[in-house]
């Protein structure tokens, strides 16, 4: 954790942003990794993402969307085969410094395919229920059993970035309760803790992560995902029905994920990092059936990682791939490659944003702007939000409009604004402003069709 800002820092007090997306051990990606059919794929895979920028994957310990992928089988009897693609995995992430975000648990299809799942009590595992989860004592144990046995495996690796300790926890997890949520989260996090302690001298970053929809059900979980002191940094899954689950423009979803940044930095301390963990077009692609055409699929994509960056997220949101095949596009790997190129203008280790997307000064309407900021730092985007193409793309075409906006909340003097380009990935020039005795940076753009990122920094 960076010790002055909310972001991250690698062991030498180099910023560390996450940029990535969620993969899976069955996912054609890693696929080849399993009893090591094709590892030379997947290391060129691993290369590939590095040259991209991407500096994160999540993944889940076991994927139980069939029947061959359970790190334990029966429970307590760790799968050789599954262990021995987890040390490839790591081997390879240290090759190209990447590193992992882990969840123990596919709590998704473990809720759905309980039945066949090795934890429950009925093929001789430590659970009765799925609804006793959170509940069962023998659970809680293999619970503790399994992320003993990770972190003893994999912990010493410099490729581990952090833990989600419990994948989208859920009030049915805990027969529709929330009450335990604080004790269950206290008493995993502090048994990981000690013994990454007792191991390795050190410990990892610890979050839970959430279903974004529960907080409107259950708004006291915010408590307990936002703010409970034993965790590090405050991930959410962001899904809406309206926008990012079944999106029919690449404008709305942006717009969405700015407001569900907002809220979130709402509920936290100021120094505590926060991130969408995962987020993608669930319904459009597991209801509907529907893989959305790649151009509209990559405008989408590269409007909601810049609209999570700019609002005060650590880093673009980590994409859920919803996809046939369930892989990211070409078009997506640019645009993470153009976000980690900008993300080197900010020196994020002392950078205490806030958000200020309602506080900047947008004009015309016909751009929304996100930013966040503090003091000395700030990152803006601004996004045309009055032209759609037939295709629902903000139309590139549309008459270019000059814009200006005021960034509130900087101590007066000189700064420079950095250009970026976000689809080309690369600055197209730099200004020259003063700040005046408000806090108040005027800037004055060039007349801009579509849309524009600004990381401004101290002269």
């Amino acid at each position: 954790m960076a010790p002055e800002a909310p972001y991250f820092v690698t062991e030498h007090g180099q910023p560390w942003i996450p940029i990535g997306q969620n993969d899976a051990v069955t996912w054609p990606d890693f696929a080849g990794l399993f009893r090591r059919r094709d590892m030379a794929a997947v290391d060129r895979h691993l290369a590939w993402l590095a040259a991209h920028g991407v500096t994160c994957l999540r993944f889940m310990l076991e994927y139980c969307q069939t029947e061959n992928r359970y790190l334990e089988r029966p429970a307590g009897h760790f799968q050789p085969n599954m262990v021995r693609f987890w040390d490839d995995l790591f081997a390879l992430c240290e090759k190209y410094g990447l590193r992992l975000l882990l969840t123990p648990y596919d709590t998704f299809w473990m809720w759905r395919r309980w039945a066949q799942h090795p934890y429950n009590q009925a093929l001789g595992g430590p659970c009765r229920r799925r609804t006793q989860w959170l509940l069962c004592p023998k659970m809680r144990q293999a619970i503790k059993n399994r992320l003993s046995f990770a972190t003893a495996r994999w912990g010493g690796s410099g490729a581990l970035f952090a833990w989600d300790l419990w994948n989208e926890i859920h009030p049915a997890h805990a027969g529709n309760d929330t009450v335990i949520f604080a004790e269950f989260i206290h008493d995993i996090s502090c048994h990981l803790r000690q013994e990454e302690l007792r191991l390795h001298g050190r410990s990892h970053p610890q979050t839970v992560s959430l279903f974004g929809p529960v907080l409107g059900h259950h708004p006291r979980v915010a408590e307990v995902i936002f703010r409970h002191p034993d965790l590090d940094f405050a991930s959410t899954h962001f899904y809406d029905k309206a926008t990012i689950d079944n999106p029919r423009d690449t404008v709305a979803s942006a717009i969405c994920t700015g407001r569900l940044v907002r809220e979130a930095l709402t509920h936290l301390s100021p120094e505590r990092p926060f991130f969408d963990s995962e987020h993608g077009p669930i319904h459009a692609f597991k209801d509907r059936k529907r893989t959305l055409p790649e151009p509209f699929d990559d405008e989408y994509f590269r409007h909601m990682q810049w609209a999570h960056l700019a609002s005060g997220g650590t880093g673009g949101g980590l994409r859920w791939p919803n996809r046939h095949p369930h892989v990211l596009t070409h078009g997506m790997r640019a645009a993470q490659r153009s976000l980690a190129d900008f993300t080197t203008l900010i020196d994020w280790s002392r950078f205490r944003r806030r958000n200020l997307n309602a506080e900047i000064q947008v004009s015309p309407l016909a751009f929304a702007g996100f930013a966040c900021g503090d003091g000395a730092q700030a990152v803006v985007w601004l996004l045309r939000q009055d032209q759609r193409d037939g295709q629902r793309l903000v139309r590139k075409t549309a008459p270019a409009l000059p814009v200006q906006v005021v960034v509130p909340g900087l101590a007066a003097g000189p700064y420079v604004v950095t250009l970026w380009d976000t689809a080309r990935g690369q600055s197209p020039g730099q200004l020259a402003l003063t700040a005046n005795a408000a806090g108040q940076l005027r800037i004055e753009l060039p007349a801009l069709v579509t849309d524009i990122a600004l990381a401004i920094t101290p002269a």
